[in-house]
């Protein structure tokens, strides 16, 4: 079998939360090497999404969440706001393809680990950034999450019911959408380096790229569309008489012989037991050291060729550090001990950062 797309392709992950995270996830899971890089005192915020009491042993590795988005990575524990630490991340640039990062937009600056000084020391680096409002203009400086960003875009005021008011989708759907976004980005990056023998800087602003994803408010060709929906309430009383007398299966069978395309809606559950899902084998079972055994969906991409797999569950905190510190960058086991005594790097986080 051949290797896989992003094959020798190493990510150093600077990301948290979930947009960040899932581009990283989407790289990973086509081959790349991604090291995700936390700090004991700055760790991914998902870690805290565990469901269980704070007194679990190492709960912090047992967040579904956090498993879920971080799966096919290495994890290092490296405090990059240490000048030590940013020596030591800066010897990893030298040997890595691209960096990505979701932080604040003003982050990189104060760290001292802009792209200018990155592509320094690897010219031919890839650095991806996924600040929520964009790196330039008069909210540059604001904070957003996914939910933010959907009220930013436009998208709640296209949603909900004729009446009511805006709705959010419940998911923080531009998290996900700058996830495929960025990944997609690192692509290109990629094959552009290829031609100019160099690496760029590349902006993801999550804002304006769900903006591009729901497309124009008003389309003039489009004005009298209104019309249609003249007799809208008769309608929906003969839908839901018909509807209530069979079953959401029923109904989709039904519609499809007719030659309407329809299907159930599903519950998780239902999802999970999909009998269509199985024979395509779209789950698979993950083991975990510490969050124990489970399934979830498979890559997105199905290459013929080299198709892609769950490699590796997500890192507990810290559990590459050797990996990392020793194996890439040749520290001795003595100056690996002296950096966990000043707190640069760890197995254990500060739990009380995210409590």
């Amino acid at each position: 079998m051949e290797r896989l797309p992003l094959h020798g392709v190493r990510v150093l992950d600077l990301t948290m939360a979930w947009a960040g995270p899932y581009a990283t996830r989407l790289l990973a899971d086509m081959g790349a090497e991604v090291i995700k890089i936390e700090a004991v005192n700055n760790w991914d915020l998902l870690r805290a999404f565990t469901g269980q009491p704070p007194n679990v042993e190492r709960v912090w590795n047992k967040s579904p969440y956090f498993n879920h988005v971080n799966r096919n990575k290495y994890g290092c524990a490296l405090d990059l706001s240490h000048p030590r630490g940013k020596e030591l991340f800066l010897r990893l640039v030298a040997v890595s393809d691209a960096v990505i990062e979701n932080f604040r937009s003003e982050v990189m600056e104060n760290l001292g680990l802009t792209y200018e000084v990155l592509s320094q020391v690897k010219p031919q680096l890839i650095f991806i950034s996924m600040p929520s409002h964009g790196k330039t203009g008069p909210e540059a400086h604001f904070i957003a999450y996914g939910t933010n960003v959907e009220q930013l875009s436009g998208l709640c005021h296209l949603t909900g019911y004729a009446d009511g008011p805006p709705q959010k989708t419940g998911i923080s759907y531009g998290d996900p959408m700058a996830g495929v976004a960025a990944a997609g980005a690192l692509a290109l990056a990629r094959w552009q380096r290829r031609r100019r023998g160099r690496g760029q800087y590349v902006e993801v602003a999550q804002r304006e790229n769900l903006i591009n994803v729901i497309g124009e408010y008003k389309d003039e060709r489009f004005a009298d569309v209104v019309s249609r929906y003249r007799n809208q309430d008769a309608l929906d009383a003969i839908i839901a008489a018909w509807t209530k007398e069979r079953t959401k299966e029923q109904a989709a069978d039904a519609l499809a012989a007719a030659g309407v395309p329809a299907s159930p809606v599903l519950s998780v559950p239902e999802v999970f037991q999909s009998e269509h899902l199985r024979s395509r084998r779209f789950f698979e079972t993950v083991a975990h050291a510490d969050a124990g055994t489970w399934e979830m969906e498979g890559p997105h991409w199905r290459f013929s060729e080299t198709p892609g797999h769950v490699r590796l569950p997500a890192p507990c905190f810290g559990e590459h550090n050797d990996y990392v510190l020793r194996g890439l960058l040749g520290l001795s086991e003595e100056e690996v001990e002296a950096l966990r005594t000043e707190g640069i790097t760890g197995e254990t986080p500060n739990w009380a950062v995210h409590e």
